[in-house]
C-alpha cells in the first residue's frame, strides 16, 4: 500500500478522495489549516468521519508554511504523490479579499511542488476550476477553449497555479495532472454552491435567493464520480489538464423544482441581480477524460440530488444552522 499526501483534506472534494484512497488500504497524511472561509461545521464533519477510518494522519497546517510541509516530510517518508485540493474557492469571494486566494491557490501550490521536488516525489494532482473558462466559452467547453482571460482574482489564481505546475514539469519532470473541476455535489457540499443552499433554504421555509432570472445553467456531477475520476489521474500522464464533471446540465430554476419534489415544500424565490463575477453557463467536454482515464459519471441527478436531501434530513440538527449567506 502506497502514502499519499492530501492537501486540504476537509475540504468537500479531498474529502471523498481521502475516504477511497483509505478504503483501498492507503495511508493519508491530510493537511487543512481548517480556515472559517465557509462555516466550518461542515469541514469537523467530514474530517470526523476521516478520522474514523484506519491510516488517516491530519495535520491542522496551512500549505503557505513552508516550514509545516518541511516537519512534515522528515515524519513521513515515500510519498507516493501529493494531491493538491487545497485552495480559497469561490468566484464572488475572490473579488471581496483577492490577498487570500492569491496566497493559498498560488503560493501554496509553489510550496507543494517544492515539497515533490525536495523530496522525491514524482506525481502531483493539482486542482483547478472550470471558472478558468471566462466569458461566453463554447459549450460544452473543451480543455482547448480559450482560459486566459478570467473574469475573478479565484480563476486567475488557479491560471497562475496551472502555469506555474507546468514549469516545474518542464523543469524537474514532475508528472503532473491539472483538474478543472466543474460544479460538484453531494452530501456536505460547500454551502456557498446552489444546491447546498437551496436544500436548506427549502427545507427550513427561508427565502431563497436566486441571480438574475434563473435561466443560468449548470452542468452538475456528483461528488464520488468526481472523486472517482481525480484517483484515475494518478497514473503517469506527462503534463495533462483534463475537465471533470458538469456533464448533466440543469437551469437554476429546474433545481429548485427538484428540491421543491423532494423536500414537499414550496420555495419562496427572491429574485437578485446577477453578479458580475458569475458565469451564464458551465457545461464540460469530458472526452478527454474519457479517452485518457477511461472515466465516465455513473450518479445521475435523479439519484444525487436525492441522496444530498436524505444526507440534509439526517444531519437537518446542525445542518439547519450552516450559514450560507
Amino acid at each position: 500500500m502506497s502514502t499519499y499526501l492530501i492537501a486540504g483534506a476537509a475540504g468537500f472534494i479531498a474529502f471523498k478522495v481521502s475516504d477511497l484512497l483509505l478504503e483501498e488500504g492507503h495511508t493519508v497524511i491530510g493537511i487543512d489549516n481548517l480556515n472559517s472561509a465557509y462555516d466550518p461545521r461542515l469541514k469537523k464533519w467530514r474530517l470526523d468521519q476521516l478520522k474514523k477510518k484506519k491510516n488517516f494522519i491530519f495535520f491542522q497546517q496551512d500549505i503557505c508554511d513552508r516550514q509545516a510541509l518541511e516537519e512534515i516530510a522528515r515524519k513521513y517518508k515515500s510519498f507516493q504523490a501529493v494531491i493538491n485540493l487545497a485552495a480559497r474557492a469561490g468566484v464572488r469571494y475572490s473579488v471581496e479579499d483577492p490577498w487570500a486566494f492569491l496566497d493559498s491557490n498560488v503560493t501554496g501550490t509553489l510550496n507543494l511542488l517544492e515539497f515533490c521536488r525536495n523530496n522525491d516525489i514524482g506525481k502531483f494532482i493539482l486542482a483547478s476550476t472550470s471558472s478558468i473558462y471566462g466569458l461566453n466559452p463554447p459549450l460544452p467547453t473543451p480543455e482547448e477553449a480559450d482560459s486566459s482571460r478570467p473574469l475573478q482574482p479565484y480563476a486567475a489564481s488557479k491560471k497562475a497555479a496551472e502555469v506555474l505546475a507546468h514549469s516545474y514539469y518542464h523543469l524537474y519532470s514532475l508528472d503532473i495532472t491539472v483538474f478543472r473541476y466543474f460544479t460538484v455535489y453531494g452530501p456536505a457540499g460547500r454551502p456557498d454552491l446552489a444546491l447546498f443552499r437551496f436544500v436548506q433554504w427549502i427545507s427550513e421555509g427561508r427565502p431563497v435567493q436566486v441571480t438574475g432570472d434563473g435561466t443560468q445553467s449548470r452542468g452538475f456531477t456528483y461528488l464520488d464520480d468526481i472523486a472517482r475520476g481525480t484517483l484515475l489521474g494518478l497514473k503517469p500522464l506527462g503534463y495533462e489538464i483534463i475537465n471533470l464533471g458538469g456533464h448533466q446540465t440543469v437551469s437554476v430554476n429546474e433545481l429548485i423544482s427538484r428540491v421543491e419534489k423532494l423536500t414537499g415544500k414550496r420555495a419562496k424565490i427572491e429574485y437578485i441581480p446577477l453578479h458580475c463575477a458569475d458565469m451564464h453557463a458551465s457545461w464540460a467536454d469530458t472526452s478527454k477524460a474519457r479517452t485518457l482515464l477511461g472515466w465516465e459519471p455513473k450518479v445521475t441527478l435523479e439519484e444525487g440530488i436525492p441522496a444530498l436531501v436524505d444526507w440534509y434530513q439526517q444531519e437537518r440538527s446542525w445542518a439547519s444552522q450552516i450559514i450560507t449567506a
